[in-house]
């Protein structure tokens, strides 16, 4: 009998397979054509994640190394069809496992770039394992607010509400939210849901709490805010979270697996600091021109917790650091007055002690690193006070202040301290010819810095100044005398303001100096300097909307930044980005009238992703984020410019506003992930994706409640948007 035709055919796909399936461990049903075999290059590690139903799809794939001078780790999320593929590895021995959503973490495999790893993937067991996964604001949504009739409180023999907390939504700011527990590390995660056994034994939760929130060194801070909003049913509110979750209550909602352009990431992470010091900000470029510094090292601001730098150098997968001085020997120590009452993960001892107490960094067009540092006791120089021939100190004298700035340049290896009047905070450059570097921090003042002047002259008293914030409020379009923040208006004269700017942000528009003010319901300030700013900047001041009292939508914002635009964009505790376009007010901007609700068309809020507190009717969202960053130039690999996003503090998450769609870009592992900050950089212009990223730090002050434990130390976070998930 002869052959079939098609036999040659036939033995040659069953050779291709046996081919397969040996060199490069895929499965026959891949190469045979029910799905497309997965492509890789000779530094990527590829394959597919299958469950008992089969392909696992938006799931993310772990590679994790210690083999290089630092741990190196690198996730990616699978398309539709369970495939994957982790891009341009290190040379180095990884592990490697999938998590997901509604699974457990898989088996861990061995591998090395080049070679297929196929994941059996690993379904639940059940609904409290899958919960382990969920990110803190699943867990952290199960808190029960009081509820809108509470208030305003009635006080320690009424409901335990402070009189001073006048609506839901100030309480959630106050005692929730980013003007309080949020502002310095997520809760929900497994260190804070759950209660430390070494605190010891209480007849109740809320004396557990109670004793908690003293721990360590900032233990003043956290009982005294909880204090401030009413101690009994802040603790008895924390106590019944935790309670509840300790008899078996879930989250009622679970995290939806990444869709659409979320599992495009390829998120990058490299250890850096050291387990006891906690980061704030990082930076890699210049925000003007994000091809400064390219391929070069990365900068970290270690705050209150040790007196150096942290530095990565993702070329070489390597860490070091650059020591930060001090003026002044007397300049005090951070953790001089030690913990409050002992750690249940380090004691009594101190384990932050820093004087330099850096916060906040920016990059000049050079590659220098400036940073908001400490250098001397809280006095200020003579130059700086009443009797000064200083302009700025002529028009409003200051006596002290807090952090000043150090400035450090890679070419010299040298660290210089500079010393300013005014206090600083967070930092950012103008777009001028001048270099001149606006600084937060001042309290009633807002102050700049001339890179350009200092570096001709290393003059620092010549190269700075400072206003105060003054509103145009007789109308007639200039700086005149004025009156005091506490006292009534004059119509012939202008009024200044007490409204601190917590993030600032010159705009690359018109180069007037915007600025976030924390507090409820908050504002977004602007200021333009004029030609002699301590004698002729005005400031304009937009709150919130509020209506009888109480928030619209929207309250309490703490970072910020301006688009090419113009608009400015907060994140606020009340779980929304919002924006601001001056362009949209409709009333006069100054005169009597223009004190804060006078534009409240100039604000759009859009609802950030996932779960709400429950009880919650002011709030629109359980994450509360820190910081907001535009990106101006799609570094993130998102397609657009000008895409605002947020640390998502509760959702573990770069959270962006992509084409009108919020959108979660995870940091999976290790859990508990919490940034302060954003930068990004363009190392090659012509590499596409891969040759530009958006940065960020695990800026949690608790590093130890970090997925780990005690031993887990803060990273940098590299996040990249590629084409499809499969783009090598």
């Amino acid at each position: 009998m002869p052959r079939p035709t098609h036999y040659p055919r036939a033995l040659g796909i069953a050779f291709a397979i046996v081919v397969a399936v040996l060199l490069f461990g895929v499965s026959t049903r891949e190469v045979v054509g029910q799905r497309p075999a997965v492509a890789i290059d000779a530094d990527d590690i590829g394959g597919v994640v299958t469950g008992p139903k089969g392909p696992e799809a938006g799931v993310w794939v772990i590679a994790e190394t210690t083999n290089l001078p630092t741990k190196f780790i690198r996730t990616v999320v699978t398309d539709d069809q369970g495939r994957y593929v982790v891009p341009d590895l290190p040379k180095a021995m990884y592990t490697v496992w999938s998590r997901g959503y509604g699974m457990v973490d898989s088996a861990k495999t061995q591998s090395e770039p080049g070679k297929m790893v196929n994941i059996t993937a690993m379904p639940a067991p059940s609904p409290r394992a899958a919960a382990e996964y969920y990110p803190a604001q699943y867990w952290f949504a199960m808190l029960r607010v009081p509820g809108a009739a509470d208030f305003p409180g009635t006080g320690p023999s009424g409901n335990g509400i402070s009189p001073n907390i006048k609506s839901q939504g100030q309480w959630i700011a106050d005692t929730v939210g980013t003007d309080a527990c949020i502002s310095c590390h997520g809760i929900g995660n497994k260190a804070t849901r759950t209660v430390p056994k070494e605190l010891g034994a209480f007849h109740d939760s809320a004396a557990a709490w109670e004793r908690r929130v003293q721990s360590g060194q900032a233990g003043s801070q956290m009982i005294g805010r909880l204090t401030n909003s009413g101690r009994a049913r802040s603790l008895s509110m924390y106590g019944d979270w935790t309670d509840r979750i300790a008899k078996g209550e879930l989250p009622t909602s679970a995290p939806a697996r990444p869709q659409g352009i979320e599992r495009n990431v390829v998120v990058t992470l490299w250890d850096w600091a050291d387990e006891k010091a906690y980061l704030h900000d990082e930076i890699s470029s210049d925000k003007r021109n994000p091809r400064v510094n390219a391929n070069g090292p990365i900068y970290g601001a270690l705050e209150a917790s040790a007196d150096y730098l942290p530095v990565v150098e993702p070329s070489k997968n390597s860490s070091s650091q650059v020591k930060l001085v001090v003026r002044d020997p007397k300049t005090p120590t951070s953790g001089a007055t030690g913990p409050q009452m002992p750690s249940p993960y380090w004691g009594e001892e101190v384990i932050w002690n820093s004087q330099a107490n850096a916060h906040s960094m920016a990059m000049d067009g050079q590659g220098k690193v400036w940073v908001a540092s400490r250098i001397r006791t809280n006095q200020t120089p003579e130059w700086c006070r009443e009797g000064s021939t200083h302009p700025s100190a002529q028009a409003f004298p200051i006596n002290q202040s807090g952090r000043q700035v150090a400035m450090y340049d890679p070419a010299s290896k040298k660290v210089t301290p500079i010393d300013t009047c005014f206090g600083t905070h967070h930092l950012n450059f103008a777009e001028d010819n001048t270099d001149t570097l606006w600084f937060c921090g001042g309290g009633p003042v807002v102050g700049w810095f001339n890179t350009k002047v200092y570096q001709q002259t290393g003059d620092e008293k010549q190269a700075q100044g400072w206003t105060a914030l003054v509103l145009d409020s007789n109308g007639n379009g200039k700086r005149d005398a004025y009156v005091e923040p506490d006292q009534p208006m004059d119509p012939a004269k202008d009024k200044r303001i007490n409204a601190p700017y917590y993030g600032v942000a010159p705009s690359p528009t018109d180069g007037s100096i915007w600025g976030s003010v924390t507090g409820f319901p908050g504002a977004v300030a602007r200021l333009v300097p004029g030609a002699n700013p301590p004698q002729t900047a005005l400031a304009e001041y937009y709150e919130l909307p509020m209506k009888d009292g109480k928030p619209v939508a929207a309250y309490s914002p703490r970072g910020m930044d301006v688009d090419r635009n113009g608009v400015v964009w907060i994140g606020t505790a009340s779980g929304h980005l919002v924006s601001f376009d001056r362009r949209k007010c409709k009333a006069p901007l100054n005169g009597a009238k223009a004190t804060g609700q006078h534009c409240q068309e100039g604000f759009t809020t859009h609802t950030l992703p996932g779960p709400n507190y429950q009880n919650a009717t002011e709030s629109g969202s359980a994450d509360s984020p820190y910081y907001t960053w535009v990106d101006r130039f799609d570094l993130l690999g998102t397609g657009s410019n000008n895409v605002p996003m947020v640390t998502g503090n509760e959702s573990e998450a770069l959270v962006a506003l992509v084409n009108g769609q919020m959108r979660t870009f995870r940091v999976p592992y290790p859990m508990g992930y919490y940034g302060k900050g954003f930068d990004g950089r363009i190392d090659d212009p012509n590499a596409g994706w891969k040759g530009k990223g958006v940065y960020s730090t695990f800026a949690t002050r608790a590093p130890f409640h970090s997925e780990g434990g005690k031993g887990t130390t803060s990273k940098v976070v590299k996040w990249q948007v590629r084409p499809n998930p499969l783009s090598k």
